[in-house]
């Protein structure tokens, strides 16, 4: 509880400091594209550093997750989820969009800026997958790439399994496991030209899962940031890595 307490109290302090009241900073659009298993629900305390700063902040649920866990289905798969976050760019008119995909949402985002690229300012993938055409998830982590999910696989949906869920929302919900297996499809013949970041979970034994997309992420001549800390900053770490985008330039 004391812990708890101290966590919103920093958020309090920080999020006072962060704000700004000048009028000739443009504000800045983030949209958040949540991992699996999560929602929207994972960024309040992001939304509400960046709101105080002036920014505006979209951070949509995915269908059947999150506050939409009761759309789920084993049909949606990963172009459901593409189209979900197309749709919030075009039926909310965002331009210049920063786009942050989270782990599986490095899939979304992917596909995203091959469909609407003129809309997108900035893509920054966060401990994320990196996919090339024609590839799912699963095969974008190489040979047996759904070893680690078979485990926990059920009836066309995928448990979580990366730590506690909870009886009551928020909580991680099942993944539909076609988002998993659905091969991301654009066209090579016209390859995106917007400015990409990847961040990078490190942790003190070194064990980064996602070292491997960072290191393809340096390849293509994306610049990379490491943080310290665990797969969910978002969650845990917010005002760090808020303090990480004020680095993307």
């Amino acid at each position: 509880m004391k812990k708890l307490f101290l966590l919103q109290l920093c958020l309090m302090v920080t999020v006072a400091g962060f704000s700004n009241n000048d009028p000739t900073v443009k504000p800045r659009t983030f949209l958040f594209v949540h991992g699996a298993w999560g929602g929207g629900w994972e960024y309040q305390k992001i939304d509400s550093i960046l709101t105080a700063k002036g920014d505006i902040v979209y951070r949509p649920t995915m269908t059947g997750l999150g506050d939409r866990v009761h759309l789920a289905n084993p049909d949606i798969g990963l172009s459901t989820h593409i189209n979900d976050i197309v749709n919030v760019i075009l039926f909310e008119n965002l331009n210049e969009v920063i786009l942050v995909g989270h782990s599986y949402g490095g899939m979304v985002i992917t596909g995203v800026a091959h469909q609407v690229p003129e809309r997108i300012k900035q893509l920054v993938y966060l401990d994320a997958f990196i996919p090339e055409n024609g590839e799912s998830l699963f095969a974008s982590m190489g040979p047996n790439g759904d070893e680690m999910t078979k485990p926990f696989t059920q009836d066309g949906f995928v448990n979580y399994f990366l730590g506690p869920t909870f009886p009551a929302p928020p909580t991680d919900v099942p993944q539909p496991l076609k988002t998993f297996t659905e091969p991301i499809q654009f066209s090579e013949n016209k390859p995106i030209k917007i400015p990409t970041f990847y961040i990078l979970m490190t942790t003190d034994d070194g064990n980064e899962v996602f070292a491997p997309f960072a290191a393809k992420a340096k390849h293509k001549g994306w610049e990379v940031f490491t943080m310290k800390g665990n797969h969910y900053p978002m969650r845990d770490q917010p005002i760090n890595l808020v303090e990480i985008f004020e680095k993307f330039k």
